[in-house]
């Protein structure tokens, strides 16, 4: 066998050489004409002048090699991958960047350069069905030409288009590649258009349906839509998280996706604007320091600045809506409860010794106190543990009762203070906020118009965003209290007697009304009663 393989490949001569080949296929989102009649159409075609399935590429790959002499040893396949889209990668150095990712072909490129298959066999080249099935990114291109020139292991197509073989093949290789990842650009730019005037018209979108609505994205499903709203209802008059997520799941209630509820996803559900009516997007945000991606749903807005009404039906009001938003973005974050303590009080007893604030431990009592069977307490760890000064210890069962006195007043208390809340019928700068929205609408109109140089216009921007924010803020308050006012608070002492109430329950009730309670320490011999010894530190129930 001749040592130059590539040379022999640009002759056609791939007698006694053993080739593996790439077959690709990528899905992209179709280019079509907006339509509201088929919301579950997926708009899938083939990408690239090659439309033919992957089988087929395999088949027309070997029959080509062994027509001219040549083995056929190995295929790598890569059903449904872009050539062309670029993710988010973390580099070897820790920072971020934007990369095709094709695994597939990397461990191609990696193989010949060792010239063994995965299989274990001898590998002296790689055949694919044209260049666009290699790829559409001008670095993976690089990674090719560096595999042929470098490694002299030759990389062909069947039809001709891809020659790196030569110096104006590989000239040539560049420019194709150059034009098809333009096209590729083109075509998301369309998609994208295209995707804005469904959103910009209410149409839903695609994908799994949303928990609350059938299979149309649009028409309600009675009984999950109800679930919510009991919800929503539950939480505005000072429900917890884990307490509705346990009930579901202890019904066999699932997602849309037949998973097992969590906080994160109820909450996930209940703050999607899709739920009071609106249009929904989904906004990917990126934290400019570590480069991570966080992605959430954004009301979708008009040309006017106006909320986009989804053709779809509400599960809630927007009051509603905007109450649980406001309810998740001012309340702590502890409070799901959904842990695996096994004491009401541990995670929110501290120590109250000076220079301590050590959580408080729940342990069993030792034989040596002669307590009854099943007594515990809760203590400051010791010093040698380096989390705590082992300066405090308090009855565990008097403690859990003192601690469920607590709860019950505080939501009483709760109770009563929304008795005596006056709200007014209307939020009185409700006529401010649509004068802001009028004139962020002005701008934006006189920048399309270029009326107003493009510094002026952001400036101008920022400041009617700014103000607008803040109005947005003091309504959705005056709502929330306006909405708790209006609905009945949890008669704390019958929920906490509930026959099925669990302990992770429980838990969530406290975590949600105090932020800690301090347990006092005693000197030697002396006495205080334990109500003395606990100062609860509050949270505001919503």
């Amino acid at each position: 066998m001749a040592d130059n393989l590539v040379q022999r490949a640009h002759w056609g001569d791939l007698k006694d050489m053993n080739w593996a080949s790439l077959t690709r296929l990528s899905t992209e989102e179709q280019e079509g004409e907006l339509s509201a009649d088929d919301p579950s159409r997926k708009g899938q075609y083939l990408t690239g002048k090659d439309i033919k399935s992957t089988d087929e590429q395999e088949k027309d790959n070997r029959a080509f090699v062994e027509s001219r002499g040549g083995t056929y040893v190995y295929t790598y396949p890569e059903p449904d991958t872009s050539a062309w889209k670029r993710r988010r990668v973390l580099q070897p150095d820790g920072t971020v960047a934007y990369r095709v990712r094709r695994p597939v072909y990397e461990g191609a490129l990696d193989d010949l350069k060792a010239r063994r298959a995965p299989n274990g066999q001898r590998l002296d080249g790689l055949i694919v069905a044209d260049l666009d099935r290699l790829t559409r990114d001008p670095r993976h291109l690089e990674d090719a030409i560096d595999v042929v020139q470098r490694y002299g292991v030759p990389i062909i197509d069947i039809t001709g288009s891809l020659d790196l073989l030569t110096e104006n093949g590989v000239a040539m290789a560049r420019v194709m590649t150059a034009m098809n990842n333009k096209a590729s650009t083109a075509t998301s730019r369309r998609v994208r258009r295209k995707h804005k005037a469904i959103q910009e018209n209410g149409i839903p979108g695609g994908g799994p349906r949303p928990f609350g609505w059938q299979e149309d994205r649009r028409t309600l499903d009675t009984t999950e839509a109800k679930l919510l709203r009991d919800a929503a209802k539950s939480m505005i008059e000072g429900g917890v998280w884990f307490g509705i997520i346990a009930d579901w799941n202890r019904r066999g209630v699932k997602t849309a996706h037949g998973k097992a509820w969590t906080v994160q996803a109820l909450k996930k559900v209940l703050t999607s604007p899709r739920i009071c009516g609106y249009r929904a997007r989904t906004e990917i945000e990126i934290t400019p320091e570590t480069g991570a991606e966080r992605a959430r749903m954004v009301i979708v807005y008009d040309a006017e600045g106006k909320p986009t009404i989804g053709q779809h039906k509400p599960i809630l009001s927007v009051e509603d809506w905007q109450a649980i938003c406001d309810l998740i973005e001012g309340s702590p974050k502890r409070g799901t409860g959904d842990n695996t303590r096994s004491r009401l009080g541990t995670g929110t007893l501290r120590c109250g010794k000076e220079d301590c604030g050590a959580r408080l431990r729940g342990m069993k009592s030792s034989p040596s106190q002669k307590k009854p069977e099943g007594h515990y307490v809760y203590i400051c760890r010791s010093k040698g543990t380096g989390q705590g000064c082992g300066g405090v210890s308090v009855s565990g069962p008097e403690t859990d009762e003192l601690i469920r006195k607590l709860v019950i007043a505080k939501y009483d208390e709760e109770a009563k203070r929304r008795e005596a809340v006056a709200v007014g019928k209307e939020w009185e700068h409700e006529e401010q906020l649509a004068n802001v929205r009028e004139d962020i609408a002005a701008a934006k109109k006189a920048h399309r118009a270029r009326l107003i140089s493009a510094d002026r216009y952001y400036q101008d921007l920022a400041e009617y965003e700014a103000e607008e924010r803040r109005l947005l803020k003091d309504r959705n308050q005056w709502q929330r209290t306006a909405r708790a006012a209006q609905g009945a608070p949890i008669d704390m002492a019958k929920e906490w007697d509930r026959a099925d109430i669990t302990l992770a329950e429980k838990r969530a009730y406290v975590e949600r009304a105090f932020t800690a309670i301090v347990v006092m320490p005693v000197g030697r011999g002396t006495r205080i009663p334990l109500r003395d010894r606990l100062i609860p530190i509050y949270n505001e129930v919503p």
